[in-house]
């Protein structure tokens, strides 16, 4: 593999895949519409500014690029309570630019697709736990755009005359930490993620609140998979490598869903007591209702991705957090230079 298209690559999820498909020798060709990324994110790299609809855009890509082996599919917006005040916008944004990604895609024969796709799709379970055939329900407009996302990709594979089409999703969980090279990380100063908001109250001495304090877990606050996005980078260049042998071409089923994530639950207050740990100082802790569009919360089986990606989560709470910490530092410098 030569190259591979990353949608969103000058996000946080993208730009870190970006980062390991470098590593690995392989020239990521970004899109990305900077809504949310950063130029920063993309420099030296082969980077077009734009739309995943925008099909004159990605005629022009695969002009310049008739190499482009694979497609990475991050680009979505992702905020839960935004999406519950503006689920047209989200439909609009997540669900139908999809389908005219798609549509370029198969036009240009670039028909393997690796999908970031999203565990806040599954149904609640009564231990948390989930694996790929557990159900979905997806409970956020969010969410929702992300299982109707997987749903117009599978059927894609399925259409009349797409037997070359081929999907791999990656159901991930949460991402922490950054790319421990320091190239890139959260662009927001105030993301609104529960690892996010603790950094931000431990940096500006303010409170940290628990959102939902009733669910049905070990301490009444929602629980979580963890797990590093350097992890989850690696997962994506995994599946990317093992693609053919994942998906064989000719095979009649040709979408597969795999979860990333760590195997284990950890919950908001087990969050809290971990970042307290880590960086050798108590937070001033408020608790409060749950937001609109929250959820309890599920933990990740991760057989599948061991078995057929050979990938396994190699970092824990505590690096996720120092390199999070890491990352703000260095990027509030260079913010306040620019």
């Amino acid at each position: 593999m030569k190259k591979v298209l990353i949608t969103g690559g000058a996000g946080f999820i993208g730009s870190t895949v970006a980062s390991a498909l470098l590593d690995r020798g392989i020239t990521p060709v970004v899109l990305d519409d900077l809504s949310r990324g950063r130029t920063e994110f993309v420099a030296d790299r082969l980077f077009y500014r734009g739309d995943i609809a925008d099909a004159a855009l990605l005629d022009r890509i695969f002009a310049e690029h008739p190499d482009i082996d694979a497609t990475v599919h991050c680009a979505a917006k992702i905020v839960v309570p935004e999406s519950v005040a503006k689920p047209l916008y989200y439909y609009r944004e997540n669900v139908a630019k999809t389908v005219e990604l798609l549509d370029a895609l198969q036009r240009h024969g670039c028909t393997r697709v690796v999908f970031s796709s999203s565990a806040s799709i599954y149904a609640p379970t009564p231990d948390a736990r989930v694996d790929e055939s557990s159900p979905v329900d997806a409970g956020s407009p969010y969410a929702r755009t992300k299982q109707m996302m997987e749903q117009v990709l599978q059927d894609w594979t399925r259409g009349e005359g797409a037997e070359r089409q081929r999907v791999i999703a990656l159901r991930y969980f949460n991402p922490i930490g950054a790319d421990p090279q320091l190239r890139t990380g959260l662009q927001d100063l105030r993301p609104t993620h529960a690892l996010g908001k603790l950094i931000e109250a431990h940096t500006t001495g303010t409170p940290f609140t628990v959102t939902g304090t009733d669910w049905a877990t070990r301490d009444g606050s929602g629980i979580r998979d963890y797990v590093h996005v350097q992890d989850l980078a690696e997962a994506h260049v995994a599946a990317l490598l093992r693609f053919d042998e994942v998906i064989a071409p000719g095979v009649a089923d040709r979408y597969r869903v795999i979860n990333v994530g760590t195997g284990d639950g950890t919950t908001v207050r087990e969050l809290i007591a971990a970042f307290e740990q880590a960086v050798g100082a108590s937070l001033e802790v408020r608790e409060a209702g749950p937001r609109p569009g929250d959820v309890i919360g599920c933990y990740a089986v991760v057989d599948t991705a061991r078995d057929l990606l050979g990938w396994q989560p190699r970092r824990g709470i505590a690096e996720g957090v120092a390199d999070a910490l890491a990352w703000r530092r260095v990027w509030s410098a260079r913010i306040a230079v620019s």
